[in-house]
């Protein structure tokens, strides 16, 4: 078992001193399941990434912005959790911040009967 608290802190403490102020850790794969605790120092970035399928992030410490290819921002601050939009997207550490990313790599015959109703009509509009 891991215990989110010290992970947190202790990545924290490597992207200080990291050179690109950043440090991160898969802890947890099962299947298609992951999970993963990301540090960021106060203005550092992952650049604009693809979306995996299934995903969210928690906000464990600190202060970060979610950007979407939309050009669609989302503030997040400790305690806060939010789906990943499925598009293109980035992450800044407003303040010294970690996250909690769980995504799910795969889907293949997992969606459920609203999701692929949800699909649909959006793809409709």
């Amino acid at each position: 078992m891991d215990d989110l608290t010290a992970l947190a802190r202790r990545h924290l403490d490597q992207a200080r001193i990291d050179p690109h102020g950043r440090s991160s850790h898969l802890f947890l794969r099962d299947g298609p399941l992951r999970q993963s605790v990301i540090a960021l120092t106060s203005g550092q970035e992952l650049d604009e990434h693809n979306a995996p399928p299934a995903a969210s992030i928690q906000v464990l410490h600190g202060h970060v912005r979610l950007t979407g290819a939309s050009g669609e921002t989302q503030e997040l601050i400790a305690g806060q959790v939010l789906p990943i939009p499925h598009e293109r997207h980035g992450l800044r550490a407003v303040e010294d911040s970690v996250v909690l990313l769980t995504a799910v790599t795969a889907t293949t015959d997992c969606l459920l009967e609203a999701d692929r109703e949800e699909r649909a009509t959006a793809a409709a509009r």
